[in-house]
């Protein structure tokens, strides 16, 4: 049976926790987290990410998260907790309910990156 757009939204929503970017800054004060911009590189280009934050479009994380692909980065740990987020939402809550499928187990969606930067979060130009 064909799944929609909205059906995996749902989906992902429901198994992956949502943050806020408080909550976000102090898990990274806290250390050992990855944070995850799965945005196309142009659109960092074009507006920063998230200090520190690590960028892997959407299209590459299948391949850079599984420690046994050739384009691994170490980067990656099941045992930390995974920070994600996109321009809007919901490219990171669908990166986040993959995460979870692979195995990652403290995933964590903060949404988009305007509510990073709303919110007066540092940014790396």
């Amino acid at each position: 049976m064909p799944i929609s757009v909205k059906q995996m939204l749902e989906a992902a929503n429901a198994a992956v926790t949502k943050i806020t970017p408080a909550e976000a800054k102090e898990m990274i004060g806290k250390g050992n987290v990855l944070v995850l911009d799965v945005r196309d590189a142009p659109e960092v280009e074009k507006s920063g990410k998230v200090q520190g934050a690590l960028n892997v479009s959407r299209g590459m994380l299948e391949f850079r998260a599984d420690p046994d692909s050739p384009y691994h980065d170490k980067a990656f740990a099941k045992d930390k907790p995974v920070i994600l987020y996109c321009a809007s939402g919901g490219r990171s809550a669908l990166a986040g309910k993959l995460l979870k499928d692979m195995g990652y187990n403290q995933v964590y969606n903060v949404g988009g990156f305007k509510d990073w930067v709303d919110a007066g979060g540092a940014v790396d130009k």
